[in-house]
């Protein structure tokens, strides 16, 4: 089973912290929705062989689309790809773009998967973040979408200057109280030539505290964990049933093409990516010339790869894929590199899958690049 992602590169206003590709003008939009068809009638070769199982908009705010555009999409891919039966379609979008009259019209399209950015229910918090809607609106729109929608999940960011723990906990059991069945919540990080990291040198906004953000991931653990959710990746919590099978996976190296500016593929030995920009992605598209570049894997960028990834998954490294896929080297190598790791409690063998502790999650990406063949 394979995937296809939809990059939606528009946004209202951008958020002080992201550092995606996308644009506030909509003046190309049409232009863009024709190119994003183009481009996947272009790409059907790539997946003449494969069944695709998961078809999912990001952005970029993919809310901003009309329910005719997102038919139109939808409908490209079902034109020029094998789908599966039931497909998970997951759309993003932002509490200000869900009315109850656009939550109804997305009822009128396959989409059956609602990925919502709340990031916080504290108006303090989505100022100091450049949010484009307010607390009320975030509440209001899971009042209604829950409604009509069972497949919803919700975005929150921990970490954030300014917000004590008991706000953190508060964010937390408002979407609990929601019955949402899936959350997935992300340290706030500061990159490189973002808003956040210019007002954070400047002065204007307090630094990110790494020993805050770790006790609040922490928290995120117990409470969901209590609540009877799965903690089944790094950043994401599901109930039974409801993990995203998109990020899934992702997570466990299958095949995907990304569509739009700035989107990323991968094939299984190569990865490639999409020019970030719309006027010459457009242009590029409309001479039919995929605007992309494109890197082969080496064996080692493939056992790394799989190595970060797996770590992050409740599934974690196998050693006997290992052994298989990259040879007993690789096997010896890991399990050498671990064993400090597994001295301090911070990973874990069980069933010949190597795995970390609850004590080592915060640590998980710094672990893995320890255990990368370099």
């Amino acid at each position: 089973m394979s995937g296809i992602y939809i990059h939606i590169p528009f946004c209202k206003q951008a958020c002080y912290y992201c550092d995606f590709h996308f644009s506030t003008s909509l003046k190309k939009k049409e232009e863009l929705i024709e190119a994003l068809i183009s481009e996947l009638e272009i790409r059907q070769e790539e997946f003449e062989n494969e069944i695709v199982n998961t078809i999912y908009f990001g952005g970029g705010t993919p809310s901003l689309l009309t329910l005719e555009e997102i038919n139109a999409i939808i409908a490209a891919v079902y034109r020029y790809y094998k789908v599966t039966e039931n497909p998970e379609i997951t759309l993003e979008a932002n509490p200000d773009d869900l009315s109850e009259e656009k939550i109804i019209s997305l009822l009128k399209s396959p989409v059956n998967r609602l990925s919502i950015g709340i990031q916080s229910f504290f108006e303090a918090d989505l100022k100091l973040m450049n949010r484009a809607h307010n607390a009320e609106e975030a509440k209001t729109c899971l009042k209604i979408a829950t409604q009509y929608f069972d497949n919803i999940s919700v975005d929150l960011i921990y970490g954030i200057p300014g917000a004590t723990h008991e706000q953190w906990k508060s964010n937390i059991q408002t979407v609990l109280d929601f019955n949402i069945p899936h959350i997935s919540s992300y340290a706030l990080t500061v990159e490189p030539k973002t808003a956040l990291e210019n007002f954070i040198r400047k002065g204007k906004i307090e630094d990110v505290d790494e020993a805050m953000a770790q006790e609040q991931f922490h928290m995120l653990i117990d409470i969901l964990q209590n609540a009877e959710f799965i903690h089944y990746e790094l950043s994401n919590f599901g109930k039974s049933g409801y993990f995203s099978k998109n990020n899934s996976a992702y997570w466990q190296g299958k095949k995907y093409i990304g569509i739009g500016p700035s989107a990323h593929s991968y094939n299984g030995t190569a990865r490639s990516w999409n020019i970030a920009n719309n006027a010459r992605y457009i242009k590029s598209i409309q001479a039919g010339v995929l605007p992309k570049e494109e890197e082969v894997l080496t064996l080692q960028d493939r056992y790394n790869e799989y190595v970060m990834t797996g770590l992050r998954t409740v599934w974690g490294v196998s050693l006997n894929t290992i052994a298989s896929e990259f040879g007993m080297a690789y096997k010896n190598y890991i399990l050498e590199q671990s064993d400090k790791y597994f001295q301090q409690e911070l990973l874990y063998i069980e069933d010949e899958n190597i795995k970390v502790t609850t004590k080592g999650k915060f640590l998980s990406d710094g672990i893995a690049s320890h255990l990368f063949m370099l």
